[in-house]
């Protein structure tokens, strides 16, 4: 597993050694790329590409100073290789989806529909889906929306449910609200979402019925707070990532979806803290740590 905390970025084996690690600031976005190099983020407004070999960073866009950004707010909390020599960056600031290539020139543009503009929670992940549209978890609107790649139009949202209950303050478990962290597309077309400070996973139809649903004391023994991450595992499961929990809850939980049974959790508060946004499991076949 690949995880950032307490201002590491690591590698943890299914027997719960730290392999690999250096010295690496809070990110909201992480990717293994084809050459196993990984593709990340760093300080507010930068994509990086880091050699895990020499620990070194071998690429590196600054979306600060560049392509009109120059003297701009951005924050950048998502970013995917899309094809070898193309990648997709998401700018809060400046609200909008980029594609570059690699000396960074700028290869296409989507504006983005953001009501409660902030460079900070214009988007948390966005997420090119097998069509090509962008699903972009909008956290400060408290939707998800699904842009058409040709054309920018906003072709489906849905905004996350209160579920009756008012707005709180706070990133623990005692805050609540709708500031979604991720959204993926399963294949049959529903939307898993992850509601952030709303300590929820949600399951949606394209019509925007709620299919499927954990929420914050569904699981024994388990609270959850900013729900962030999701993996949908092959075998239909899914890993989500519980931040801002404290020390006696996990910071990574795998969930039966038809069960709803909890499979694993992965609870390292000592070596990772209460600020891990981003995990990804580098072998979904392990099973020592669950």
């Amino acid at each position: 597993m690949l995880i950032q905390g307490n201002g590491k970025l690591a590698v943890v084996e299914p027997d719960g050694q730290i392999s690999w690690e250096m010295p690496w600031g809070g990110i909201h976005d992480l990717h293994v790329l084809p050459n196993g190099n990984y593709l990340t983020l760093k300080d507010s407004d930068k994509v990086v590409e880091i050699n895990p070999k020499t620990k070194q960073v071998v690429w590196e866009y600054n979306a600060g100073k560049r392509n009109g950004n120059q003297g701009k707010r951005i924050e950048i909390h998502a970013a995917q290789m899309i094809a070898p020599d193309r990648i997709m960056v998401a700018e809060s600031g400046s609200a909008r989806i980029i594609e570059i290539d690699r000396e960074g020139n700028l290869l296409k543009t989507i504006p983005l529909v953001v009501d409660h503009p902030n460079p900070h929670t214009d988007t948390r992940l966005v997420r090119r889906l097998e069509n090509g549209n962008y699903l972009v978890a909008h956290e400060a609107d408290g939707t998800a929306r699904e842009y058409d790649h040709e054309t920018g139009k906003v072709i489906w949202e849905y905004e996350v449910p209160m579920f009756g209950k008012q707005a709180k303050g706070g990133h623990g478990p005692e805050g609540f609200g709708n500031r979604l962290f991720a959204a993926i597309r399963r294949s049959n077309g529903n939307t898993l979402i992850a509601t952030g400070n709303g300590h929820s996973v949600i399951e949606v139809t394209p019509e925007k019925e709620i299919v499927w649903q954990i929420h914050q004391n569904d699981l024994p023994s388990i609270r959850l707070a900013w729900v962030t991450t999701l993996e949908l595992l092959e075998n239909g499961n899914i890993v989500l990532g519980n931040c801002h929990a404290g020390p006696n809850q996990p910071q990574l939980v795998e969930v039966d979806r038809a069960t709803k049974q909890v499979v694993w959790t992965f609870q390292r508060f000592g070596d990772f803290g209460n600020n891990v946004s981003n995990t990804l499991l580098l072998d979904q076949n392990s099973t020592t740590m669950r």
